[in-house]
C-alpha cells in the first residue's frame, strides 16, 4: 500500500503520528521498491543474487530432486551491472559539474561534486535517489534508508523519513521524519527494539542562527525554513526504475553459462567409462559405483567377467563462447553503454570514436536531462538561477582533437579554445584565464 503526503497529514490530525511513523517504514521494508533496491546492492557488489543461489541437482529413482553434493558448483558473478551504471555516471559527471554564471560552484561547497556524483550513482542504481540541503551541505539518501511521501495531487515530494539500524534484531532503530516546517527525531522505545518508536527530539527548524556567549555559551536566537522540503528526489532515467531492470535477466543468463562452463570442465575427468557385461547390477549398485569413482576415482571390478573402456571427453567450447560474446554484446548494446572492445584493435580516427559513442551520447542526453532538473531544484532552495554544464569522459584520438583545434585556433577567443582542449577539465578554465590576464599585465607593466 503506497502511503501519502496526505497519509501522513491524516495521521499527525488524529493525534497518532509516532505510531505512523514506525509503520510506514515496516511498509516500506516490505515493498516492491525496497526489495528491488536490496536486489540491485547485491548486484552492485557483484553478489549476483540468481547465481548464488544456483545449485546442481538430479532425480533418484523414485523423481525426487536432490542437490548433487558430487557435482561442481561454481558460481561465478559478473561485473556487468556497477561496470555500466558506473560507466554511465562517469562518462557525465566525472569532470565535475560547472554552470553557466559565475560564483555559483563556491556556494554549493567543496563536495558537491563528489556529493552529487553519489546521488546520481544511487539513482542509476535503485531507479530514484535523493539529496537533502543542510544548508552548506548536500546529503545524499538511499531508497533502501527513506520512506518518501508524494502529494496525492501533484505528485511531488511532499516530506519523508530517513531510518536506519545497524541489527534490527538487536540494535534500536533511529528515524527522522522531514517535513517542509521542520525535523522531528525518534529513537527505538527504552528497552525495545524494532519500530516501536518515541520521539526524543521534538520539531526544530532546518536553518538556525545560534549566538555564542562565554556567559550563556551557545543560544539559539533565530530559526528559519526553506519554505519547501529541502529534500530532492533524482530519477536515473524517465522511468523511474532500477537499471537493473531489463539487465538482470542477460547478466544471469552470463554468469549461469560462465559458471556451468567451469563446473564441466572440473566434473569432466577427460574419461569416462563404458562397463559390459554389467547387466546383473542393480539400479542402486550402478549409482554406488559412480559415487564411488565420482568421489574416490578409483573402484575394483572384476574384469574377468567384465570390460571396462575408456573414452575421451570434450566439453564444447565453441558454442558457449560465441553465446558469452554475443550476449556480452547485447548488454552493452541494450544499456547504450560503451564497449572499449569495438575501438581497441588499432589507430582509429575521431569519426570512428564518435559513432562508438553514439548510442551513449544519446542515453546520457537523458540522463542528464535528470541531473539537470535536480540541481536547478537544489539551487533555488538557495534563490539562485543557473544552467548546469558537464564535459563527458570519453576516449578520444587526442592527437587528432587538437589538431583540428589549432587549425581554427584564430577564429576562437582563449576560453573557447581551452574549453575545447581535451586536455583541459572545466575547473580549470578559470585558473588559466587567470593567470593568463596576470602575465598579461606584468608584459604590459614590462613594456
Amino acid at each position: 500500500m503506497l502511503l501519502t503526503y496526505q497519509d501522513l497529514q491524516a495521521a499527525i490530525t488524529e493525534g497518532r503520528l509516532t505510531a505512523f511513523v514506525g509503520q510506514c517504514i515496516g511498509k516500506h521494508i516490505n515493498s516492491p521498491e525496497y526489495r528491488l533496491a536490496q536486489t540491485a546492492d547485491e548486484y552492485d557488489a557483484q553478489r549476483n543474487t540468481t547465481i548464488n543461489q544456483a545449485a546442481r541437482y538430479f532425480y533418484n529413482l523414485s523423481g525426487s530432486r536432490k542437490v548433487d553434493f558430487t557435482a561442481s558448483n561454481n558460481r561465478i558473478a559478473s561485473n556487468f551491472f556497477r561496470r555500466l551504471i558506473t560507466q554511465r555516471c562517469t562518462y557525465s559527471l566525472g569532470n565535475g559539474v560547472t554552470f553557466d554564471a559565475d560564483n555559483v560552484k563556491e556556494g554549493l561547497g567543496d563536495q558537491f561534486d563528489t556529493d552529487l556524483y553519489q546521488v546520481a550513482y544511487n539513482a542509476l542504481k535503485h531507479g530514484v535517489s535523493f539529496g537533502f540541503w543542510n544548508v552548506k551541505r548536500l546529503h545524499v539518501f538511499q531508497m533502501t534508508e527513506f520512506v518518501p511521501f508524494w502529494d496525492e495531487e501533484d505528485g511531488s515530494l511532499r516530506a519523508g523519513i530517513r531510518f536506519w539500524c545497524l541489527d534490527r534484531k538487536r540494535k534500536p532503530t533511529f528515524a527522522v521524519l522531514y517535513e517542509e516546517d521542520g525535523y522531528t527525531k525518534y529513537k527505538s522505545a527504552r528497552g525495545t527494539i524494532g519500530l516501536n518508536l518515541e520521539v526524543v527530539e521534538e520539531k526544530r527548524a532546518y536553518r538556525q542562527t545560534i549566538q555564542h556567549t562565554e556567559a550563556g555559551g551557545d543560544e539559539v536566537i533565530g530559526e528559519a525554513n526553506y519554505g519547501v522540503l529541502p529534500i530532492v528526489p533524482m530519477y536515473g532515467n524517465r522511468n523511474r526504475q532500477s537499471a537493473l531492470v531489463g539487465m538482470r535477466a542477460a547478466i544471469d543468463s552470463f554468469d549461469l553459462i560462465q559458471s556451468g562452463f567451469a563446473n564441466d570442465l572440473e566434473d569432466c575427468a577427460q574419461v569416462y567409462w563404458i562397463i559390459g557385461n554389467a547387466l546383473g547390477m542393480t539400479d542402486p549398485e550402478v549409482q554406488q559405483f559412480m559415487d564411488r569413482m565420482r568421489l574416490n576415482h578409483v573402484v575394483v571390478a572384476d574384469t574377468e567377467n567384465s570390460s571396462i573402456t575408456p573414452y575421451t571427453q570434450e566439453v564444447p567450447y565453441n558454442a558457449r563462447e560465441a553465446y558469452l560474446n554475443r550476449i556480452a554484446s547485447s548488454i552493452y548494446r541494450d544499456f547504450g553503454a560503451f564497449n572499449p572492445e569495438d575501438v581497441a584493435a588499432g589507430a582509429v580516427t575521431a569519426t570512428q570514436i564518435n559513432a562508438a559513442y553514439q548510442p551513449m551520447d544519446e542515453e546520457a542526453d537523458d540522463f542528464e536531462y535528470q541531473v539537470i532538473v535536480f540541481i536547478q531544484h537544489i539551487l533555488a532552495l538557495q534563490g539562485i538561477e543557473a544552467v548546469p554544464q558537464f564535459k563527458r569522459n570519453r576516449i578520444a584520438n587526442q592527437t587528432e582533437q587538437i589538431t583540428n583545434l589549432v587549425q581554427m585556433a584564430d577564429k576562437l577567443d582563449e576560453q573557447t579554445f581551452l574549453e575545447l582542449c581535451p586536455l583541459i577539465t572545466p575547473d580549470m578554465v578559470p585558473e588559466i584565464l587567470a593567470r593568463l590576464d596576470a602575465e598579461g599585465d606584468v608584459r604590459f607593466e614590462n613594456e
